[in-house]
This record gives structure tokens, sequence and C-alpha cells, in this order.
């Protein structure tokens, strides 16, 4: 099966589209919530890209707590997961579908260690310096619960956020290579999953003194 170029499969990934995620080297992820507080404000989509630039969307319905292909997807060691700001996407998926998102790449934290030129590492000003593509982000602040009835507007942002991002990671790979800084980036993907479960059990300012 091929995937299309955008499509929407309700609750959880259909099982061949799941094999065909599950042939990609790498994949880019993105989540869209009721707010940023894991525990006050569910999860209400999933989007997936593929090397290809196929999308899909998972609406993730109220109440809903698991998802079990899109947990084998994300929980697969063998597939690269590429985040913007991987740490609140992981709480959110651990939260909400019990998924331990495995193998990840943060292209914040990647700019935030490449891009020292800059403070500006949100995913509008990334995309625009290295894909010289200016994201629509009206629909960023929008309702998302109601994934049964989403409008284009939200699915096309949904999808704009996950189509950039896996070539902005190879972009940000080569620079962190070239400034020495790769391995520096792989250790702090690695420390992602203590993170989260620091943040959700609400410890906040631990290393600081």
């Amino acid at each position: 099966m091929t995937l299309q170029d955008f499509q929407v499969s309700d609750g959880d990934l259909r099982d061949a589209v799941l094999a065909e995620y599950l042939k990609c080297d790498v994949i880019a992820v993105d989540t869209e919530t009721m707010g940023l507080l894991p525990h006050r404000d569910r999860l209400c989509l999933v989007q997936l890209c593929n090397p290809m630039g196929e999308v899909t969307a998972i609406p993730i319905a109220k109440g809903q707590n698991a998802a079990p292909n899109l947990k084998k997807l994300l929980e697969a060691v063998n597939v690269v997961k590429v985040f913007h700001f991987a740490r609140f996407d992981l709480a959110s998926l651990r939260h909400n579908l019990g998924i331990h998102v495995q193998n990840v790449f943060c292209t914040k934290i990647a700019s935030k260690l490449a891009r020292t030129y800059t403070n500006r590492h949100g995913l509008k000003d990334v995309v625009l310096e290295l894909e010289h593509i200016e994201l629509d982000k009206s629909a960023q602040s929008s309702d998302w619960g109601n994934a049964g009835n989403l409008s284009e507007m939200q699915l096309n942002y949904a999808a704009n956020d996950v189509r950039y991002l896996l070539s902005v990671q190879q972009k940000l790979m080569e620079m962190l290579k070239r400034e020495e800084r790769w391995e520096l980036a792989q250790e702090c993907f690695q420390v992602l999953p203590t993170l989260v479960t620091l943040d959700l059990l609400q410890f906040k300012d631990l290393f600081e003194h």
C-alpha cells in the first residue's frame, strides 16, 4: 500500500499504513493538544510524515487512552522520530496514550546547539531560515478538541508542522557535525525520557541551586 499525500486515520494507524511507516528509517511526528499542561489538557491529534512527504493525521477522541499501532510505531527502536520540542510531545503521548517514544531527534534542541547566532528557535523561524518557507501559524491556537470535525485550515496547519521537519533535521545534523556538537546533541536526546518523567511528576527546577 502506498500512502496518499495526506490522509486522516481516526483513533489509530491502520495495519497497512503502520507497515509502511515501519519501513522508514526516520519519520516526523507532532501533536496538537487542548493546551500546554498534559495533566489538564488532553491530546487531540497526532501527525506523522514519512521521507516522501506523505502525512497521516490521527485524531484522538476524548477519553481515548490507547492507540496500539501508533504505540508500536513510536516505540520501534529502528525508526528515528523527529519532533520539534520533543519534551512536550513525549509527555503528552505518554500521559494520554501510554506511549514511551524511542529513538528521538528534537529539532529545537538541535537548533539551540547549532544555531547559536540567534535566539529564535521556534519551528516557524527554523523552517523559514533553513527551508525558505514561511509557515502559516494562524490555526495554532484553535480548538483541537472536536477531533471528528477539524477544519481544512487546522489540518493544513497540522500537516505543515511535520512536512518540513525531516529536511530541517538533515540540515541541523550537518551543522552540528560541522561545529563538533553532534555527540552532545545525541546525549541531550537520550536525556529526554528522564525529563519527561520529571515533568509528569511536576518537578520543576530540579537542577537549580
